[in-house]
Parts: C-alpha cells; sequence; structure tokens
C-alpha cells in the first residue's frame, strides 16, 4: 500500500476554514477573525475557481468546462457548487479516510473471495451467509460490489449498496449476551434474558421536569465558553463561528419561543454540565448541573418537534445529548427517532434544504446515526431507517460564517452590533470524523461476526477477523498527531484521546472475542496456536480497556451508559477466563485480576443509582465475582506470584 500524505497539522495545529494556522490550547497560532472590532460589511467574496486551482492555490480563469490550468495538466476540472464551503486542511482529511475505506472495502472482499470459507457442515458449505440478509459471501460465488465514486472535494464513503457498516437488526454483540456463554453463565445466579435491559428502561418512571420561574443567566457566557471548550468537540454540531446570531435572537425575545431559544438554553444546559464532571460523582440527591436551562429548553421543545428543519433536528440532538448526561437512554432514543425522522424527509428532496443548511444538516445527520447506532448495540430497538441515506451522504466539511445573503436562514434577525463578533471557538472536526470511522468499523464487526441468525462458524471467522483488526489498525494509523493516544498506557494529554483509547481496545476485543467463546464450549481449541494468539489478543485488549478504570469518566459527557456496559461486559469475559485452565495463563496473576475486577464492580457501583439499567448491571456482576471467588477457592486454584 502506498504511503498517504500527513493529516494537515500533524505537529499541533490545524488548517481553519480561512486556510490559516489555527494553534491548539496552549499554543501560539494565528486564529480566523483575531479583530473583534472589524465589522464592515460586505465580506470579502471569493471568485469561483476549480477544486484544482483551489487545492494549488493559483488563480483560476473560470473557464467552463475546463479551466486552463486543468486544460494543460489534463485534468477534470470540477467546479464547487454554491454554498458548498470547504477548506484545503478539512478535504485533505475527508478524502484520505475516503481513500482508507475504499482500500478497506476492497480489500476485504479481495480477502474474503481468496479464502476457503468451510461452514460446520461440508454438506452446506457452498451455502455460507457471512453478512446476512442480500449481502451474502460463498465460497461458489463471492458477491464484490465496488465502491462509490468520489467526486473531488465531496469525497463519499466507498459502500456496497446493502451496507455492511450497518447495525444488522439481529445481533449477539450486547453485554448481556455474554450471560448466556459457558463458564460465566455458571458465575450467574439469575437466568437474565437480553431484553432484560430494554425492559427495564421501558419501566422506569419517566423524567420529572419543571421550568425555573425565573431563568438564571448571570453566568450565561461562562457556560457558552464551556460548551464551546468541552462539549462541542464530541457533537461538532453548533457553528462557532455563527453561534452569536443564535443566541442574539434568544435574547431579543426573552428566550421565550423559537428554536434560536431553545438551542441556546441547551447549549448553557450542557456547557453547565461540563464543568462539574462526572454525573456519576454527584450526590443522587442533588439536582443535575444545568438541569434548570434543559427544563426552559423542554418546554419549547414541543413546538419545536413541530417544525421540520435543519434547525429543529439541531435542538433535538442537543436535548438528547443532555439526556445521554443524565443516563437516560431510552428518552435519548425517543428524541433521536424524531430527528431521523425529519431528516429523512429532509433529505429525501435536496432542494428541502436550503444551501445554507447544508453543512448543519450532515453534521445533524451522523449525530443522529452514530448514537442510534451505539444505542442498537446494547437494546433491541427498532431501527429508524435513517441508514438508508448514509450513502448520499458527505462527511463534515468545515463550518464557515455565512454570507450577507445567506442570513434569510435564520428565524430572525441579529443585533447589528453582533455582525462582527468573534467565533466562540475552534470548529474541531477530527475527534467526530474518527468516531465516524470508528462507529462504521464497530457496525461492521456486529454485522460480519455477530448476525443472531448467520454467525460464521470458527473455520471461516480467521479471513474475517484479520481484515477486521487490519481495518482497525488503518483507522488508528490514520489518525492526526493531536488526537493519536499511545497504544501502552501512559497518560493521556486530553479526554478526547482518552476515549478513543477505550473505544479502540473495545473494538479490539469484540473483534476477538468469538474465540474466547470457542474456548469456553471448548478447552481443547486452544491447542490451535491461530485460537491460542487471538485469545490472548482479545485478553490483552480488554485489560488495556480496564487497566485504569477511573479513565472512563473523561468520556462521561456522551458515553457514561454506553461506557458503562462496555465495562461490565468486559469484566465478565476476564470472570469467565479465569475458570478456564487454558485460558488463565494468558492472564496477569489473579491478584492483579482480582483488582482489575474490584476496580469495576467499584466504578459501576458509583453509576448504579443513575439508572435501573446499571442497577442490576452492578448486581450481575457483584453476584458473577462473589460466585467467581468461591469456585476458585473450592476448586484449590494456586495463586500465581507477581513475578510469575
Amino acid at each position: 500500500m502506498t504511503a498517504m500524505p500527513p493529516f494537515p497539522g500533524e505537529v499541533g495545529e490545524h488548517v481553519d476554514n480561512a486556510g490559516c494556522i489555527m494553534a491548539f490550547p496552549g499554543e501560539t497560532g494565528t486564529k480566523k477573525r483575531i479583530n473583534s472590532e472589524v465589522t464592515e460589511y460586505p465580506r470579502r467574496r471569493a471568485t469561483i475557481a476549480c477544486q484544482i486551482c483551489r487545492l494549488r492555490k493559483t488563480r483560476c480563469n473560470g473557464v467552463r468546462p475546463k479551466c486552463q490550468l486543468c486544460t494543460e495538466l489534463d485534468v477534470d476540472c470540477v467546479y464547487r457548487e454554491p454554498g458548498i464551503k470547504l477548506d484545503a486542511g478539512d478535504r485533505m482529511i475527508i478524502e484520505r479516510l475516503n481513500r482508507i475505506e475504499g482500500l478497506l472495502q476492497s480489500s476485504l472482499a479481495n480477502q474474503t473471495a481468496t479464502f476457503s470459507l468451510p461452514s460446520a457442515s461440508p454438506t452446506n458449505s457452498n451455502d455460507t451467509n457471512i453478512c446476512g440478509g442480500d449481502t451474502t459471501t460463498k465460497v461458489s460465488s463471492v458477491v464484490v460490489i465496488p465502491g462509490r465514486t468520489s467526486v473531488v472535494g465531496l469525497a463519499s464513503w466507498a459502500n456496497p449498496p446493502a451496507s455492511i457498516s450497518t447495525m444488522p437488526k439481529l445481533h449477539t454483540t450486547p453485554a448481556l449476551h455474554l450471560l448466556q456463554w459457558p463458564l460465566i453463565r455458571d458465575l450467574v445466579a439469575g437466568p437474565y434474558d437480553p431484553h432484560t435491559l430494554l425492559q427495564l428502561e421501558m419501566a422506569r418512571e419517566p423524567l420529572r421536569i419543571r421550568g425555573p420561574e425565573v431563568l438564571d443567566l448571570s453566568n450565561a457566557i461562562t457556560y457558552i465558553n464551556s460548551y464551546f471548550e468541552r462539549v462541542n468537540v464530541w457533537y461538532a454540531c453548533v457553528n462557532p463561528y455563527t453561534w452569536h446570531r443564535y443566541y442574539q435572537i434568544a435574547v431579543n425575545c426573552g428566550f421565550r419561543e423559537g428554536p434560536e431559544s431553545c438551542l441556546s438554553l441547551l447549549v448553557l444546559a450542557l456547557g453547565c454540565a461540563s464543568q462539574r464532571g462526572s454525573i456519576a460523582l454527584l450526590p443522587p440527591d442533588r439536582e443535575a448541573p444545568g438541569m434548570s436551562y434543559f427544563a426552559a429548553a423542554w418546554g419549547l421543545l414541543p413546538l419545536v418537534m413541530m417544525r421540520n428543519s435543519v434547525l429543529a433536528a439541531q435542538c433535538i440532538i442537543l436535548a438528547s445529548a443532555y439526556l445521554f448526561y443524565l443516563v437516560r437512554p431510552l428518552e435519548a432514543w425517543t428524541l433521536l427517532s424524531n430527528a431521523s425522522l425529519k431528516l429523512q424527509l429532509l433529505l429525501g428532496d435536496p432542494s428541502r434544504i436550503p444551501f445554507y443548511w447544508k453543512e448543519l444538516s450532515v453534521r445533524v445527520y451522523w449525530n443522529a446515526l452514530l448514537y442510534e447506532s451505539d444505542l442498537l448495540a446494547e437494546l433491541d430497538l427498532p431501527h429508524s431507517g435513517i441508514v438508508h441515506f448514509e450513502e448520499l451522504i458527505d462527511l463534515p466539511g468545515g463550518f464557515e460564517e455565512e454570507d450577507d445573503d445567506d442570513e434569510e436562514g435564520f428565524e430572525g434577525e441579529p443585533d447589528e452590533t453582533e455582525a462582527g463578533h468573534e467565533p466562540m471557538g475552534r470548529d474541531e472536526l477530527w475527534y467526530f470524523l474518527a468516531e465516524i470511522a470508528l462507529r462504521r468499523l464497530l457496525n461492521r464487526v456486529s454485522h460480519l461476526i455477530y448476525q443472531k441468525d448467520n454467525p460464521p462458524t470458527l473455520g471461516s471467522l480467521g479471513p474475517i477477523v484479520s481484515e477486521l483488526d487490519f481495518q482497525l489498525s488503518q483507522w488508528y494509523d490514520s489518525l492526526p498527531q493531536p488526537i493519536q493516544f499511545p497504544l501502552s498506557y501512559k497518560p493521556v494529554s486530553n479526554s478526547v484521546q482518552t476515549v478513543l483509547r477505550l473505544r479502540y481496545f473495545a473494538c479490539r476485543t469484540i473483534i476477538y472475542r468469538p474465540y474466547i467463546l470457542a474456548v469456553f464450549d471448548n478447552e481443547q481449541a486452544s491447542s490451535d496456536p491461530i485460537v491460542k494468539e487471538y485469545c490472548r489478543r482479545c485478553l490483552e485488549a480488554t485489560l488495556h480497556q480496564l487497566e485504569n478504570i477511573t479513565s472512563h469518566r473523561e468520556g462521561h459527557l456522551p458515553y457514561l451508559w454506553q461506557g458503562a456496559l462496555s465495562m461490565v461486559s468486559q469484566a465478565l469475559l476476564i470472570m469467565g477466563a479465569t475458570m478456564s485452565p487454558a485460558l488463565s495463563v494468558l492472564l496477569p496473576s489473579l491478584d492483579q485480576v482480582d483488582k482489575v475486577i474490584s476496580g469495576v464492580v467499584a466504578e459501576v457501583e458509583r453509576y448504579a443509582h443513575l439508572a435501573p439499567s446499571l442497577k442490576l448491571s452492578l448486581e450481575i456482576i457483584r453476584d458473577a465475582e462473589r460466585r467467581r471467588q468461591i469456585c476458585l477457592k473450592s476448586a484449590g486454584v494456586q495463586r500465581r506470584s507477581e513475578k510469575t
């Protein structure tokens, strides 16, 4: 594979939408719109130029269908459509991700075609269905669907029509499915059904929200700054360059009506919440930080939800984000479903979305898809159908401040003194793009390995697992330096690296987890060196995810519930491995393992009061650990020393 050009800014810088260098916190650098006193209008317009001239930063003569430079270079000449604003830095990131995705799709198809995939029965080996549904891979006829063609500057994901990058409707990925595995089920008293968590959340008391009599805005600027410093990186769906317009409209109407008021209140709620650390560490009887702002936004939300606009969908995404913070996954899913339906209506006809909302619609779309996938990975919920638009939606490209003639997209008039307002923060896309790619890979894992009706046999698993692990390595290698985390444990520099590191090891664990099940079913399977090596990789990744358990709190704003369930499943996996003679030798000493498990139990204990599903999860692992200790003592298992 040929070497790919580095991301812009791999030495700690980011190219902003004007082509300037934007420094990371604590570094020096030139920021966009440094002089906040400049308020002249109209702003300077960019000349029409083709993509090649823009990338080369040369003057384009604008001749169509081919400009002079493209004619000389004998290359395709592509002019971007009005309203599509991608700077060179963001375009390079997107195009590199697109190339990687295309290569991986081709590699997966080619490698599957290369290997023989026998099923458990030789008589039906020609019918082995790996992918399920309409996308099948057979020994007799491998279906290879070429990736989509990318448009320069509007890179799209290479994707088969029936995408394997979506969550299958029936799968065995959730944490509670491990309770049905041999050895693990012996540690659990009750016959828990995988649907138990969903039933508990459905029977949960509804969230009671009472709006404040008087809205306290004395710390509004502080909370807004906190939002753009600590929250927007996870969702990337509020434009820091035009935020002041929304906020000024909300101020002018006293935060009493309209989607701008709802959005502003949600930003205040999430910004306030981000200042207090994990909600798990707050006293249970204390009101959640930001609740007064969320309650005020909640009062506006019914009318906002009646609108079919991108701005309404944006409000719903941020409201669901706060519900995730409160650890209310089912309520968050209810809102996400509403946003999904709006987006499907809007995206069904491109003319329904004005060009000044295009970039925002892309980001709102990916938020809805990402968080629906996270929920579908753990709960048996109806699919909203939003995934069917995945092939039509571009990746996020970069926010820019609207031109004067774009202001009709706002449902109110901003104060003139706000026109030259300095941006609230950076439009940071690296985490968001990385999360999109990793979530798609996680979905591929579920699709290829954990489909309930068509799981691959152990014999057919090898090339699939190898390819998925290769894709995960490619994802890691493509991360820009500022967000690339160390694979070996050592303190990382920021919460983004911490969260990506935890997600990476969670993905690696579930890629190799079927080999642990194979040994649980039959200890003799470990005599195969490949099976033993893949079991070692799985356990190693599991321990890496649990080695510093409190680091999970770095991602609690978006991922507390998902992260807690991931910890529970990893702890159950380690517990079962200690009961297996073949797998226990791949683990550290029992004292070290006991310390890891007790750390998980103690951490989940801090979360248990936040949701009935987490309370049950705590009961399960606490009971399993008690039974494991009894079993080990009764079996007279000798504890290996730390040196061993």
